[in-house]
């Protein structure tokens, strides 16, 4: 007959096991409470309409820095960038315009849903489109607000920061918002901002008082 022998843990190495493990698990635990306690995770969209050149993208990462800093989950939803990444080959007719809106707001209420400030510095052109973004937010619950940069044509001209204006004007480019293209402008935004009269720092402080208002900051 064989003799079986059976390797036995001594009971000391099982107790440093489980509490070494124990200790690991606690300390898991921890740091995902600090992590959690150090973001804020009440999402909203940020919706920043305006002409070519209003400043709606400076005011955009001038606010996320802010956000940041007091521990908000944030992404700057940009333009240019939704436009070569997530609505590449759209044009800029009617149609395609509308499409590039409601894709940009099906992201940000996604983004918002889940516990990001989604600041989107889009012109969006049409106020149907942007009645339609702010529905989509109204039927899941998710807080929007309408931030007007209403500065006008002539100073946007002026500033002319990706230089379209200009463009426009030597008959290169034609379709421009506000110029030979419709901008129907809100009636009635969360917030209307004239930065022309203030500067981006006072921009960014007036949306995030709106955003403290609701209760979002």
């Amino acid at each position: 007959m064989t003799d079986t022998h059976l390797v036995h843990t001594p009971p000391t190495a099982a107790v440093a096991t489980a509490v070494t493990e124990g200790t690991a698990a606690t300390a898991a635990t921890e740091a995902t409470t600090a992590t959690q306690e150090n973001h804020v995770t009440t999402g909203a969209t940020v919706w920043l309409t305006g002409l070519p050149s209003a400043g709606k993208t400076t005011i955009a990462y001038e606010l996320a820095g802010r956000l940041r800093e007091e521990g908000h989950l944030v992404e700057v939803l940009d333009g240019d960038e939704i436009r070569e990444f997530l609505s590449a080959g759209l044009g800029f007719s009617r149609e395609d315009r509308h499409t590039n809106v409601q894709r940009v707001g099906f992201l940000a209420e996604l983004l918002a849903r889940n516990g990001v400030k989604a600041l989107v510095p889009v012109i969006a052109p049409y106020a149907d489109s942007r009645e339609a973004v702010r529905k989509r937010h109204q039927e899941s619950g998710t807080p929007y607000l309408e931030v007007h940069v209403a500065t006008p044509v002539e100073v946007c001209s002026e500033r002319d920061v990706k230089g379209l204006y200009a463009k426009q004007a030597a008959g290169e480019l034609t379709g421009l918002t506000g110029v030979d293209d419709p901008y129907e402008a809100p009636e009635a935004p969360d917030l209307r901002i004239e930065s022309q009269d203030q500067t981006v720092s006072q921009s960014a402080a007036s949306v995030y008082a709106l955003l403290s208002e609701r209760g979002l900051a």
